[in-house]
């Protein structure tokens, strides 16, 4: 007689056969992050070829909404969002779009007053040390060893990046509420950056947890806007320098670095970013001609060996 099985035990039984692992797809993981860390780098090379009298909040803002508006007029999910949230996720929707308007409105001004390269290691340098504070006092646990050696390399790297021009140079003194400024910024990426991780991470859309943060700061940012002048975006290359900051550099970016936080911690992720000034360095050799001296060079190979240690898949 043939062997019977019952539908209760055929269903037992499929149910504990070992399923075959989803086979892992190329963005899945930290390469959307770099390539949106590589579309940041360029944001110094463009911001410089903006035409003169153009205020760098200015340029900021302006970036902002319209990269914000195009993040949430292009994804279905960011309209209905924040009615399908309860009452806590519709907090932490605004508090993450307070946090988007609050990085340009504090980087910008902390680069006028402390310079780039200063602003610029303080800011990236101190958003993934704010993101791994923030995520235990979230009780989101500890990264892990391997976030913590590769972090500490990475910064390290970025520092020498960076700030060996400056230290070649005869220097200038060190603006304090600069360096607050540029602190501020990186606080406010790194709340911004665990806000949407952890979004994502509970199962909403990565497209719709952008576009609802950063359409809602698009918004938030329109009085800073009658603040400032507007004749130099009248100018070819003034709106060609907020089409690039908007298009490339937010509504793309952002898009690639929402797709990346649904694989990737916060904590790893704002790390990954640090790949941001290494792309920055490298384009102000080979568009604008700038020259790094040998020790910048070693950080960029330190910080490339930090970021190569994180995103590399390790030993199971």
């Amino acid at each position: 007689m043939p062997n019977r099985v019952s539908a209760p035990a055929r269903a037992r039984l499929t149910s504990s056969a070992p399923r075959s692992p989803r086979r892992a797809r190329p963005f899945d993981g930290p390469v959307p992050i770099l390539i949106a860390a590589l579309l940041w780098g360029t944001t110094g090379t463009a911001g410089s070829l903006a035409p003169g009298g153009a205020p760098a909040a200015g340029i900021g803002a302006f970036a902002l909404v319209l990269g914000g508006s195009l993040l949430l007029l292009t994804d279905r999910a960011a309209w209905s969002l924040p009615r399908r949230c309860g009452a806590g996720e519709r907090w932490l929707l605004a508090a993450g779009a307070v946090a988007v308007v609050g990085y340009p409105l504090t980087f910008y001004p902390a680069v006028a007053r402390a310079g780039v390269a200063v602003s610029t290691v303080i800011a990236l340098g101190s958003a993934p040390v704010f993101t791994g504070l923030l995520g235990l006092l979230a009780r989101q646990g500890w990264p892990g060893g391997r976030w913590a050696g590769a972090t500490v390399l990475a910064v390290l790297g970025c520092g020498v990046l960076v700030l060996a021009p400056e230290l070649a140079g005869d220097g200038r003194p060190v603006d304090l509420l600069g360096v607050l400024l540029a602190a501020l910024s990186g606080l406010s990426y790194a709340v911004y950056s665990l806000i949407a991780g952890r979004l994502i991470a509970a199962g909403r859309p990565s497209g719709g947890v952008m576009g609802a943060m950063f359409g809602a700061a698009a918004v938030l940012v329109l009085p800073v806007l009658a603040l400032e002048p507007v004749d130099w975006l009248l100018t070819v290359r003034g709106a060609g320098v907020v089409l690039h900051l908007g298009v490339i550099t937010t509504f793309l970016a952002y898009r690639l670095f929402g797709h990346g936080l649904r694989h990737t911690s916060a904590q790893t992720a704002t790390t990954l970013t640090l790949a941001e000034p290494a792309v920055a360095a490298v384009l102000g050799v080979a568009a604008l001609g700038e020259r790094l001296p040998a020790l910048s060079w070693c950080g960029l190979a330190v910080l490339a060996a930090g970021l190569a240690f994180l995103a590399l898949p390790g030993r199971k």
